[in-house]
This record gives structure tokens, sequence and C-alpha cells, in this order.
């Protein structure tokens, strides 16, 4: 599923217009990207949990000169731990 379809099946489930049920998502996107560039948590419960987390710094091989040792910086990523009812919802319960 993409964007525009997440966005029709939202305006069409709580009976809203595909433009506020897009101002919806992008509010929802956006407060979970500024709450992760903060270092918080985001937990939706029921749905899981969305956290920041620290890759650490490596060595690497450069991919156009492979006998070229390069560092890699550490760099924050986001991560997604799913809750039990998306869990048990996937499986079938």
């Amino acid at each position: 599923m993409k964007k525009g379809e997440l966005i029709n099946k939202i305006a069409e489930k709580v009976g809203v217009s595909k433009k506020q049920a897009e101002d919806m998502l992008e509010a929802m996107t956006g407060t979970i990207t500024e709450a992760l560039k903060a270092g918080d948590e985001v937990t939706i419960t029921g749905f899981g949990t969305f956290m920041p987390k620290t890759r650490t710094a490596r060595g690497g091989v450069n991919p156009q000169k492979p006998s070229e040792r390069i560092q890699i910086p550490a760099v924050t990523i986001p991560k997604f731990k799913s809750g039990k009812a998306l869990k048990d919802a996937l499986k079938g319960k």
C-alpha cells in the first residue's frame, strides 16, 4: 500500500475528506519524526514503538576500490518494535 492508498483508506474509515486525511497523516509522521530527532521513543499501544538507535562507527571497504579501507561514521537510525496486538493480528489470532 502506498501513501495515496493509505490516505484514501483513512478518509473512508474516518469519514473525512482526502485532504483532511492527508493532513492527519502528515501531522502524525511529522510528530513521530520530531520525537525521534529529539531522542524520544513514541509508543502506540497495541501497534508498536518507534525509537532512535545509534549505529556505532565502523570500518568498511570502498566499493569502487575494494583494496581501499574507509571509516563509516556513527549514525542514528529509526527502529520499530511491533506491539503484541499487531503481532497477534498478523498471526491470525
